[in-house]
């Protein structure tokens, strides 16, 4: 019985590992892919494999490693910067295309960019990981048309980064940032309040 359990967890390693590469968040990935080596460790332990032992061993410490990279780095300010750019610009063009499908999917009221005033890049290094659209109103409120993040970082902080800690929209002259209807569900974590069926958040001067 005791063999028959122990296989059954060394089946359930592989499982979680293979589960693992299938993910597109890097977090996720880096979490599942920890899980299945710890549970692969203890198989090879038990079973006396120790090539396999020393192997899950190394990947778990690569593991651990850049996940407290990627957690340390989750309120630097130098992780993102934001990039102003035209609504009509061709890489804005590129990205909505490109991502046209989740970009309906969380920014259901959104149809084209004729009346995005305000358009701007999430960036990590070199490597395009948002796009902000929204329009402003005459009272000084910007109100998003698209608020994109790319699967592999949404569970990091752009949203964070943007609209708490950038500075861009204080640049811009804006008072109030309102979401449209439907989106993300995460502007709660971000500060933004309810009103009116969608949600506000208010810019800090400083």
């Amino acid at each position: 019985m005791g063999d028959v359990l122990w296989e059954a967890i060394g089946w359930l390693g592989t499982a979680i590992i293979v589960v693992s590469m299938l993910q597109q968040r890097i977090t996720r990935l880096r979490l599942i892919n920890l899980v299945g080596c710890i549970v692969s460790l203890a198989y090879n332990l038990v079973i006396g494999v120790m090539p396999m032992v020393a192997l899950n061993i190394v990947l778990a410490v690569i593991q651990v490693y850049h996940l407290v990279l990627l957690w340390r780095s989750r309120h630097d300010e130098g992780t993102y910067a934001v990039v102003t750019a035209d609504a009509r610009d061709d890489v804005v063009t590129h990205i909505l295309h490109q991502h046209r499908d989740e970009i309906r999917q969380f920014n259901p009221g959104f149809r084209s960019t004729a009346e995005s005033s305000i358009a701007f890049l999430v960036m990590k290094g070199d490597a395009v990981v948002g796009l902000v659209l929204a329009h402003l109103e005459s009272d000084g409120t910007a109100v998003l048309d698209v608020d994109y993040v790319t699967p592999k970082y949404r569970d990091l902080t752009p949203g964070e980064f943007v609209f708490r800690r950038s500075g861009v929209w204080q640049e811009l002259g804006v008072r109030t940032i309102r979401t449209a209807a439907g989106g993300p569900d995460y502007y709660p974590n971000l500060g933004f309040t309810a009103r009116d069926g969608a949600w506000e958040l208010a810019v800090s001067a400083d």
